[in-house]
């Protein structure tokens, strides 16, 4: 996605093109920093959102995000900036809660700058203080040496002046739909693929396909929708991950490019990894290296790439969740996607962004995630004799793709691509029990959980010492140990 940068002072260009030189690999297409209405922004965009920069510097707009229904914003507007700036104008901030895809923007209206992020938070944004006034950036490294009082931007929210943070909308339970489940299956598949088509583009798109459920129906899909379809996956030798995503690729008819990496090329990368995601989280930075990967080998071929990530949040895919109550599962499923803003979407965003890729999660779409909330629990755990994960999904994906994908459990990203504890063995050999009891404990009062956290923990402190807190690092969520 693209790369912004603000501050609510005037004529600060040299303070904002240092910062946004920080985050330029999020770019890769162009870049503007300029004064208007009393603040500084800049950007930096991708080729796949080369589009509506181009008037750029006309609005007093910057926008890492792609807006579906700029179009019926504001009439007459000529392009997604120009309709945001009249909407905000016409209506007030409120009309985020209108907004159709994923965004984190700023706009600098005369009486200050106005922020605001979507409801799951696919597009970053972190915001802070300089010399008392509002500052912003979709990544921490841009603002550091120069803000304080960081913070990560909630999801859902907007910050006017003279307001503060306001939420305009949340994540909740839905009353459940009462419908037989061949019609809700129907329904579903409709959703699905009317999110794919508003986001492949020109048709320029490709696929991150990890041979899973959610990659593939991401993939499929796109497929029937476009008449050349490129698929990537990554994976040590032997890796589960490669042979089901083959077999996807060969079932739908796309260009398939797998890559086949080693052990030491993962450690080689991790440095690099960590920087990006700005994370030492052992689950998330195990599970963004094989991304990380797979980003680079997209973005030599294609602009943008789908990708499957929201499905086991939306559609009960994680194993522990068969062990729930099932009246318990839908608060479980709220949680789960709420705190997908700062681990899984994080990695997303990073592992794309990093290699000026911009990654579209299709099961994330405003409409979709609304119908998914009200499918009742069990079309989503269903039980014949065992409980199936994302029964309802499979439903809906059948005569789509093969058997075998349809009936696969789900495998942890980092153990589909044949990751396993390789890592943790790694650090295990490197850090002695001794080490481990000495450092583990931050500086904000937390803890690091195991060898191979501490591991990653090194490296980050390498990137960035003291200036980053951890408090600021997303952690991924603990599930019972039987998971």
């Amino acid at each position: 996605m693209a790369g912004i940068v603000g501050l609510g002072s005037a004529n600060k260009e040299t303070v904002l093109r240092k910062a946004l030189a920080k985050i330029a690999h999020r770019g890769g297409a162009g870049s503007s920093v300029r004064s208007i209405n009393g603040a500084t922004l800049g950007q930096v965009w991708p080729v796949a959102q080369e589009d509506f920069a181009i008037s750029l510097g006309r609005h007093s707009v910057t926008l890492d995000g792609e807006i579906h229904n700029w179009t019926r914003l504001a009439t007459g507007s000529a392009c997604p900036l120009e309709a945001l700036e009249r909407a905000y104008s016409a209506a007030g901030p409120g009309f985020v809660a209108d907004l159709d895809g994923p965004f984190a923007l700023a706009i600098a209206a005369p009486e200050g700058l106005f922020l605001a992020r979507d409801l799951v938070g696919k597009s970053p944004l972190y915001y802070g203080k300089s010399q008392g006034r509002l500052c912003f950036a979709s990544e921490l490294k841009a603002l550091l040496g120069w803000a304080n009082e960081i913070r990560e931007f909630p999801p859902g929210h907007y910050c006017k002046p003279g307001e503060g943070l306001v939420e305009f909308a949340r994540l909740e339970k839905r009353p459940p739909l009462r419908l037989p489940p061949e019609e809700m299956a129907r329904q579903l598949r409709q959703f699905l693929v009317a999110s794919v088509r508003k986001r492949i583009g020109k048709g320029d798109v490709g696929a991150w396909l990890s041979g899973g459920l959610d990659s593939a129906t991401m993939t499929a899909l796109a497929r029937r929708q476009v008449p050349r379809l490129h698929s990537f996956a990554v994976g040590l030798e032997g890796a589960p991950d490669l042979q089901y995503a083959r077999i996807v690729a060969d079932f739908v008819g796309t260009k398939h490019h797998e890559r086949i990496c080693t052990v030491e090329e993962m450690l080689a990368v991790l440095p690099q990894v960590i920087y990006h995601l700005e994370s030492f989280d052992a689950l998330l930075v195990r599970s963004s290296i094989t991304n990380f990967l797979v980003g680079r080998l997209a973005a030599e071929d294609v602009p943008a790439v789908l990708s499957g990530e929201g499905g086991d949040e939306l559609f009960a895919g994680y194993a522990y969740l068969k062990e729930l109550d099932i009246a318990d599962l839908p608060d479980e499923l709220i949680d789960i996607t709420k705190r997908l803003h700062n681990t899984a979407l994080q990695r997303v965003d990073r592992c794309s962004a990093s290699h000026g890729l911009v990654a579209r999660t299709g099961f994330l779409d405003k409409d979709l995630v609304e119908y998914a909330l009200g499918i009742p629990a069990e079309m989503k755990l269903r039980s014949n004799g065992a409980r199936v994960e994302k029964w309802i999904l499979r439903r809906a994906m059948e005569g789509l793709l093969p058997a075998e994908v349809l009936t696969r459990t789900k495998a942890k990203f980092w153990e589909g691509a044949g990751v396993g504890e390789l890592l943790a063995a790694h650090a295990e050999e490197k850090i002695s029990d001794a080490e481990f009891l000495r450092e583990r404990n931050l500086p904000d009062g937390s803890a690091l959980k195991t060898k191979e956290e501490l591991f990653y923990y090194r490296i980050f402190e390498e990137h960035f010492g003291a200036a980053l807190s951890p408090a600021l690092v997303g952690r991924t969520k603990e599930t019972p140990s039987h998971s």
